[in-house]
């Protein structure tokens, strides 16, 4: 039997800021909104999401910075299937950057063999200066994996199953297949997503990439917030236009209900964990560059023990945002309608440190890249009102993000 020398993780502070979509590169590991969050390089050792808590507790310290994200951190992106097979990343160099504007390293080796994150990070950002950037690809075929009349003809039968009492809604996705004529750069496509989509959560592991706009469950402490969005209208480019579709989202009762139960769950869900839950009692408009959402705040004090992060993802999860209502019956339609495998589409993408504070987006508005291949998901709630051409175009809408970043030169 093999012995392996126990791991040890060595935080510093960092004097100078770091460009994290920069420094993950296309094969390192990202979770970063506004330029706050991680970036990581390496891999220390994988472990399973059941075992996250123990590995990471198995890990040694030296961190005289204690706050959190320092530390070892675990980052994963877990799929859509309620207890699907997934395993996390501890980097073994990782840069963090909170709200306050700290900005540290740390590093995750074998004892005796712990090597200084602030050389080591200066000597990756030398080695990211030197290298070449290869020529992207000039040409590419989009296809989708169904026929819009095969997918609206899904909607329309999830309608019919809707309207028969079976459920109250379902969110149907369609997948969309990008190849190209070279290795698409997934640091190309995260540099344009940081650009277009400057307030969405940045995400990469394992050549799954995109920007969320939905934070699922962050944990500092014992406080806890979520943000859940459902109720999306397209936009046009033109303000006055796009003024209006906010204005018709705000006052559509169908959007409202359909927002109002994602509320109602996630609110409902924390309070198994929490002293109290509060949330905002109207909903607001975000703007994107595509398209407008509903969004809500919600925040609340955990009891003590507080809970981890992982805990109360495994709690959430799926919502009906991204599932439907009831959860059992949502996934039965699902999979007898929408003709492919989620994968971590839809899933939950972020981190956790050994402390269990952690912070995790939904994981849409993403695409699977490897090599010259990218596949792209979105997907929309369907109820009992529900359009399928309407339907269509948004999820033509909420695709644009991840196809621009993909097939821009």
């Amino acid at each position: 039997m093999t012995h392996h020398p126990p791991l040890v993780a060595v935080t510093r502070l960092l004097d100078r800021p770091v460009d994290l979509v920069a420094f993950a590169g296309s094969d390192g590991v990202l979770f970063s909104r506004a330029g706050r969050g991680f970036a990581g390089r390496g891999v220390a050792v994988r472990v399973p999401r059941a075992g996250v808590a123990e590995a990471l507790d198995a890990i040694g310290v030296d961190d005289p910075v204690e706050r959190p994200g320092t530390g070892p951190v675990a980052v994963g992106a877990l799929p859509f299937r309620p207890g699907g097979h997934a395993e996390l990343v501890v980097p073994a160099l990782l840069v963090g950057t909170d709200a306050q504007g700290a900005t540290w390293a740390t590093t995750v080796a074998p004892a005796g063999a712990t090597p200084d994150p602030v050389r080591e990070v200066e000597a990756a950002l030398a080695g990211q200066a030197d290298q070449v950037r290869p020529a992207g690809p000039g040409g590419f075929e989009v296809r989708a994996t169904r026929s819009p009349t095969e997918w609206m003809d899904a909607v329309a039968a999830a309608v019919s199953r809707i309207r028969a009492g079976h459920l109250e809604k379902v969110v149907l996705a369609r997948e969309v297949v990008v190849t190209a004529d070279a290795p698409i750069s997934v640091a190309a496509v995260l540099a344009r997503l940081a650009r277009s989509y400057p307030d969405c959560f940045l995400y990469l592991v394992d050549g799954f990439c995109g920007a969320s706009p939905e934070l699922l469950v962050s944990r500092a402490g014992d406080v806890v917030r979520a943000q859940p969005m459902a109720g999306t209208a397209p936009r046009s480019g033109e303000p006055e236009a796009d003024h209006r579709a906010a204005a018709a989202l705000l006052a559509s009762p169908g959007y409202r209900h359909e927002h109002q139960v994602t509320i109602d769950a996630v609110h409902d869900t924390l309070l198994r964990f929490s002293s109290y839950v509060d949330y905002e009692p109207e909903p607001s408009v975000v703007a994107l560059a595509n398209v407008v959402h509903l969004a809500t705040s919600v925040e609340g004090r955990l009891s003590h023990p507080p809970a981890s992060v992982l805990e109360l993802v495994e709690a959430l999860h799926p919502t009906p945002a991204v599932c439907g209502r009831p959860t059992d019956v949502a996934l039965q339609v699902i999979d007898d309608l929408e003709g492919f495998d989620r994968g971590r589409y839809a899933g939950a993408v972020g981190w956790v440190d050994a402390r269990g504070n952690g912070e995790f987006a939904v994981s849409i508005r993403g695409a699977a890249i490897d090599g010259v291949r990218a596949v792209v998901v979105g997907g929309n709630g369907i109820v009992a009102d529900s359009d399928p051409a309407t339907e269509l175009v948004e999820t033509r809408a909420k695709m644009q993000a991840m196809l621009s970043a993909i097939v821009r030169p």
